[in-house]
C-alpha cells in the first residue's frame, strides 16, 4: 500500500485506530517514514470496529478443542486480542508524544507485529472451516487501558502485564491443541509464543526508563485499579521466556505468589 507523501505516522496510527474495513485491519500497509514534530496529545475512547464484528458485552469461552469449531473460536479470540493490541499501540503513539521517538517507534514495531499475528490466525480459521465474525468478540483491552494516565501506566498494562500474560496462555493453548491433534494451530502458538517475548521484554524496558526501576511492587502501583497481578500471569509462570523478556527472579517470585486480599466482610 503506498501512502501520500505528506502522510504522518500520527495520521496513520489515527485511521488505523478508527478505520472500519476488515481487510484494513489485518494489513494497514507500511507507516509513512514522517513523523509530526511536537504533535499534541491525542486520547481516542474507542476503536472502529468492521461490520463483521459483534462486539459484546460478555464473550463466549474457549472451549471444547477437540472439534475444528471449537479451535476457530479460540483462534478467533486470539486474533481479537492481537487486534485490539495492535490498536492500542497506536493508541498510546497518539497519547503520549512527549516520550522518546524511540519508544514511539517500538510502538509501532509491535503494531506491526500484531497484525502480521491477527494474519497467521486469520488463515488457520480458514483453514478450519470458519470465518472471521462467525464468533462474537469482546473489546476488554479497549475498557481497561485507556485509563493509563502516562506511559508508564501502559507499559506495566501491555508489556509487563497482558503480554507478559500472553508467554503463559501460548504455551498453554499449544499443548491443548496439540492434544487435539492440531499440530499447525500449536504451531501458531509457538510463534506468537516466541515473538511476545520480545514485546514484553520492550515494556519491562520502558517501564524502567520512565520509573527509574522495575520491581513487582512499583509495577502493582502502576496499575490502572481495578486492575491487578491477578489478570496479568498465567499457569505456570513461563519463568525461562520471562527472563528472556527482562523479568528478574524476584519479580518473577513475587508476582507467582501474589494474592488478592479478601476485603472485610467478603
Amino acid at each position: 500500500m503506498n501512502t501520500p507523501e505528506n502522510e504522518t505516522v500520527e495520521r496513520w496510527a489515527w485511521d488505523y485506530v478508527l478505520g472500519t474495513s476488515l481487510a484494513h485491519k489485518l494489513d494497514p500497509g507500511e507507516p509513512p517514514s514522517r513523523w509530526e514534530e511536537s504533535p499534541p496529545a491525542r486520547r481516542l475512547s474507542a476503536p472502529g470496529r468492521p461490520s463483521e464484528l459483534r462486539v459484546v458485552d460478555r464473550a463466549e469461552k474457549t472451549r471444547g478443542l477437540a472439534a475444528p469449531l471449537g479451535r476457530a473460536r479460540a483462534m478467533h479470540t486470539f486474533l481479537h486480542h492481537e487486534l485490539q493490541a495492535a490498536e492500542l499501540m497506536a493508541w498510546a503513539l497518539l497519547a503520549f508524544p512527549e516520550t522518546p521517538l524511540t519508544f514511539r517507534k517500538g510502538l509501532l514495531r509491535i503494531l506491526l507485529d500484531e497484525t502480521r499475528h491477527m494474519r497467521m490466525y486469520a488463515a488457520r480459521i480458514e483453514q478450519l472451516g470458519h470465518r472471521i465474525g462467525e464468533f462474537n468478540v469482546r473489546d476488554w483491552f479497549w475498557l481497561r487501558v485507556p485509563a493509563c494516565p502516562d506511559p508508564a501506566a501502559f507499559c506495566a498494562v501491555m508489556g509487563l502485564g497482558l503480554e507478559s500474560a500472553n508467554l503463559e496462555h501460548t504455551a498453554s493453548y499449544a499443548e491443548r491443541f496439540r492434544a487435539a491433534g492440531d499440530e499447525e494451530s500449536a504451531r501458531i502458538q509457538e510463534v506468537v509464543g516466541r515473538e511476545e517475548i520480545a514485546h514484553a521484554r520492550f515494556g519491562a524496558r520502558w517501564f524502567s526508563e520512565f520509573t527509574g526501576g522495575l520491581s513487582f511492587d512499583s509495577w502493582r502501583r502502576a496499575l490502572p485499579p481495578p486492575l491487578s497481578p491477578l489478570l496479568m500471569r498465567g499457569r505456570p509462570l513461563q519463568r525461562d521466556a520471562r527472563a528472556k523478556a527482562g523479568q528478574p527472579d524476584h519479580f518473577l517470585d513475587e508476582l507467582d505468589a501474589w494474592q488478592p486480599v479478601d476485603l472485610p466482610g467478603s
